[in-house]
């Protein structure tokens, strides 16, 4: 499964509003310029992370966005799903050999595992260890 930048974007965003939480509502140009990202861009992220009650907007001289539940409530999985859709790392087909169709199963729960128990409160305070080895997969 490769994320795609709405996805990498979009937990970017999550992450930095998850960071202030409590603070008041934070701005998408803010966000934007602390990650040298386009504004323009993240504006698109944010309408379907809106939709889905993930964050709310307030207007106004002083205004942005805010998560509208706790970082500890959300997860990866949440906001992967609004801004990616379904998380299916292969298709599974029904006429496919049972071996092969039960390890993309196992696959797609796996991934499903990990990003539903990945809270954004999680992924707000990591702190890298440098333990962590780095590889390339490709499915």
């Amino acid at each position: 499964m490769k994320i795609s930048t709405k996805g990498r974007y979009g937990l970017t965003i999550m992450m930095a509003l998850a960071k202030k939480y409590g603070d008041g509502p934070v701005s998408l140009k803010s966000i934007a310029k602390d990650h040298d990202l386009s504004e323009h861009y993240l504006e698109q992220l944010i309408a379907p992370l809106r939709n889905a009650t993930l964050v709310k907007s307030v207007r106004g001289a002083y205004g942005g966005y805010m998560l509208a539940k706790a970082p500890e409530n959300i997860t990866a999985g949440d906001i992967i799903r609004v801004l990616e859709g379904p998380i299916r790392p292969v298709e599974v087909l029904d006429d496919e050999e049972p071996a092969k169709r039960d390890l993309w199963i196992k696959i797609r729960d796996a991934v499903k595992e990990v990003l539903d128990n990945t809270t954004l409160e999680d992924l707000a305070n990591y702190e890298d260890k440098g333990e962590q080895e780095y590889y390339m997969f490709y499915i």
